[in-house]
């Protein structure tokens, strides 16, 4: 029974391996060292190296907090099912079961995969009082979050298409 269970732990890690170097070769991350789907642990990496790392309009949002246009990004209107993922480091953030039309221009979404994928800061730029949301893995910026989403959480998690990347369900299985 033993020898049962840890020959499945070793084939889950093989498949959890097998997708994740998927999604880094798919998305454009191949020369990303600190992106994991896997990894939770949270990533110390300067402004500096990142710089080096991202594509520039992925730097400019996720580093220097810009904001893409409205109804230009690649999944503010995707329906299909699967999961989202920090596009700089591969932290797993949100589910596509928890997505909706909310004809804003951006992804939303109502609710993130963990409690602790994401943290939250103040946001009084552009004058507007609003919640930054941030990768809890390796601080870049997502979006905004607001009180405006459906139940169950009334929230809307209005995230920038650019910081996330997205692996449809049943790839690599």
């Amino acid at each position: 029974m033993r020898s049962a269970v840890i020959a499945f732990a070793m084939l889950m890690a093989t498949v959890l391996s097998a997708n994740a170097q998927h999604l880094k070769t798919t998305t454009g991350h191949e020369n990303n060292p600190y992106y994991s789907t896997t990894d939770t642990k949270p990533l110390k990496v300067s402004d500096a190296e990142w710089k080096k790392i991202l594509s520039p309009a992925l730097y400019a949002t996720a580093r220097e907090q810009a904001t893409e246009q409205p109804f230009t990004g690649q999944y503010w209107d995707k329906t299909a099912k699967g999961t989202y993922y920090c596009a700089v480091c591969g932290n797993k953030l949100f589910r596509s079961d928890a997505k909706f039309a909310s004809n804003c221009g951006w992804p939303s979404f109502y609710e993130a995969v963990r409690k602790n994928s994401v943290i939250y800061k103040d946001d009084d730029s552009h004058g507007m009082q609003r919640t930054e949301v941030i990768c809890a893995r390796c601080n870049s910026h997502l979006g905004h979050i607001f009180d405006d989403g459906p139940p169950p959480t009334f929230k809307r998690f209005c995230m920038n298409s650019i910081s996330l990347d997205f692996q449809p369900d049943g790839l690599g299985k």
